[in-house]
């Protein structure tokens, strides 16, 4: 990321473009509210691995024990691999061509093109559609080619290669090649229509296959082989289709690097791991961020308030729920466009009615969430159900995995939401906690369901309103065969203990060389014991709390977000907290931000 410092961390001084404006008194927090649960976790402290007589001499590459115990737990085989975790490079990137079917599908767009065929790209309404599109025309534009888009209609036809969806795009837009981006791993009817009306089909995906696969030219998926990029969403695979056409047929003038603003939007928005090659993308990617020349998304950032350096939380809280507003309401055609416009006065309206319209979806997602809890607090036995599921007519389809996401938070346990028409009719998503693999647990359901899938984390279905007891029945059944006692009880997981002797800004420069944070590779959350505070807290914004800490003669100040939700036990205190930069009168410090607080007492794992 930007924030990160080359070179081996010294004392000195951050420089201006490491830290970031993150103080609760202005409007620049974006902050994901912590679980519901949080105060009755069990807190459970990592334990300290043996660092010594290891294949890693640990202290001839980190300068803090701490650091290397983190990293010591990701399972580096030598020490290059943990050089290429500190320092990620473009250099180090590999062979495109090493995924599944990459050839075949370099080749039909090469032949395409200098055939002057009529190609579409045919998308998904997520910000990894609407990124991938945008990179792919941008591509295909440079070699002389005009894509037309295709966005289907979320509420109308639903998700990807719908036979609603493939019908339009045939009768508007008459493909001879089509590229399904972000979907069409599974669309074995609807690919099959296309071919018979002579549209060839290339698919650029990353959702897991089913046992059989749609008749196309070519399935760029890495879970359909061993490849070990299983990781990429659709818009990493969209930018090694990119790079492997420009080492097939060079375009000198086109600058692929730059494009990676496209790829870790897309990247980070669809909470794929960041880890591998992911990791690159969305490090060189939030520079290219930070610097874009795109006038949209310039806009975007003025209106969501985001300034360098660019951090994931950035994009998963502030841009991310913008552009994916308008795909959850209605069409996604207004976060394309504003991607892909060179009109700065278009931007400006396209990027105000995008702040709009998630200002929309918060209403929207914060009634159902309200109507959802409503109707689980009547019935919700913590003791006995393993599983949530929860469903209304009238209901929004696009907002329902928030809703599902909010209420694994709140209740730990995996939630499925559905939203039913006035005919009956039902689409709902589904969000997961860690034990409970969704997709396993919705084909134990499958009579009741219309169809389904997904990940393990997340996933979609459909189903009529008649069939919701039968199987909210089987669902809860099915999760309480699959999850522990363990799996059920929220716990906070501790990575180490440091004291507040050991913060300091020579260790933040080694923290902030493990970003970017997010899936895959979370932020450390440290833990703190005997804490007390040096004065009463004060309050900002009726909701958050600032403290003054001490620790023995060490003193801290730390920000507790949404702090006066929760009962302060009297005093000592253990604390959970992450550290960032921060700045404040011109100069760096290292800010603290508690995430749980509870009575001192002993850890499991102490």
């Amino acid at each position: 990321m930007q924030s990160r410092v080359e070179g081996e961390p010294r004392s000195e001084k951050f420089p201006p473009s490491f830290t970031r404006q993150s103080r609760v008194d202005g409007d620049q927090i974006s902050v994901e509210p912590s679980s519901t649960f949080t105060r009755q976790s069990r807190w459970i402290l990592a334990s300290r691995e043996e660092l010594n007589g290891t294949a890693i001499a640990w202290s001839e590459i980190c300068g803090s024990e701490c650091i290397a115990r983190l990293l010591s737990r990701k399972g580096f085989r030598c020490a290059e691999e943990v050089e290429v975790f500190l320092r990620p490079r473009l250099s180090a990137l590999s062979d495109p061509f090493l995924l599944p079917q990459m050839g075949d599908a370099v080749s039909r767009v090469l032949s395409a093109l200098d055939q002057h065929e009529r190609i579409v790209l045919f998308g998904d309404y997520d910000v990894d559609g609407v990124t991938s599109l945008a990179l792919l025309d941008e591509m295909l534009r440079a070699y002389g080619g005009a894509p037309e888009l295709f966005l289907p209609l979320r509420i109308e036809e639903g998700y990807g290669l719908s036979r609603e969806s493939v019908e339009r795009c045939l009768e508007q837009q008459q493909p001879q090649l089509l590229i399904a981006v972000d979907c069409g791993t599974s669309s074995v009817n609807e690919v099959a229509i296309l071919n018979e009306r002579g549209v060839d089909v290339i698919v650029l995906d990353h959702h897991k296959p089913k046992a059989q696969l749609p008749g196309c030219v070519a399935i760029v998926n890495p879970k359909l082989t061993a490849c070990g990029f299983e990781y990429l969403c659709s818009v990493g695979i969209v930018f090694k289709l990119c790079h492997a056409l420009l080492k097939t047929r060079p375009l000198p003038e086109f600058d692929l690097k730059s494009h990676l603003d496209l790829v870790a939007l897309g990247t980070v928005a669809d909470i794929v791991p960041l880890r591998g090659e992911n990791r690159v993308l969305v490090q060189r990617g939030a520079i290219e961020i930070a610097r874009t020349s795109r006038i949209g998304l310039k806009k975007l950032m003025e209106i969501a308030r985001v300034h360098p350096p660019i951090l994931p939380e950035d994009i998963g809280y502030r841009l991310g729920p913008r552009l994916n507003a308008a795909g959850r309401l209605s069409t996604a055609e207004k976060s394309l466009r504003l991607l892909l416009t060179q009109d700065e006065n278009e931007a400006a309206m396209l990027a105000a009615e995008l702040d709009r319209q998630n200002r929309e979806r918060q209403e929207v997602e914060t009634q159902i969430f309200a109507a959802a809890t409503e109707k689980i607090d009547m019935e919700f036995n913590a003791a006995r159900d393993a599983a949530i599921v929860a469903g209304a007519r009238g209901w929004h389809p696009g907002v329902l995995g928030i809703v599902a996401s909010r209420l694994v938070r709140k209740y730990h346990r995996p939630a499925i939401v559905i939203g039913f028409d006035e005919n009956g009719v039902g689409k709902g998503s589904g969000r997961s906690i860690e034990g409970l693999n969704l997709v396993e647990a919705l084909s134990r359901c499958a009579d009741s369901l219309d169809k389904y899938g997904g990940h393990e984390m997340a996933a979609g279905l459909a189903m009529r309103e008649e069939n919701f007891d039968r199987f909210a029945e089987a669902f809860r059944s099915t999760a309480r065969e699959l999850l522990s006692e363990e799996a059920l009880q929220p716990c906070l997981r501790l990575d180490h203990e440091l004291a507040f002797t050991d913060i300091d800004i020579e260790f933040l420069r080694w923290h902030e060389m493990l970003q970017p944070f997010g899936n895959g590779n979370p932020q450390p959350l440290f833990f703190a014991r005997e804490v007390e505070p040096v004065v009463p807290p004060r309050v900002v914004k009726e909701k958050h709390l600032i403290f003054r800490l001490r620790q023995g003669d060490r003193h801290r100040r730390a920000v507790y977000f949404d702090g006066m939700a929760n009962q302060l036990p009297p005093p000592p205190w253990d604390i959970a907290f992450r550290l960032r930069a921060d700045e404040y009168g011109g100069e760096t410090l290292v800010a603290m931000h508690i995430e749980a607080l509870r009575a001192t007492e002993r850890c499991q794992g102490d």
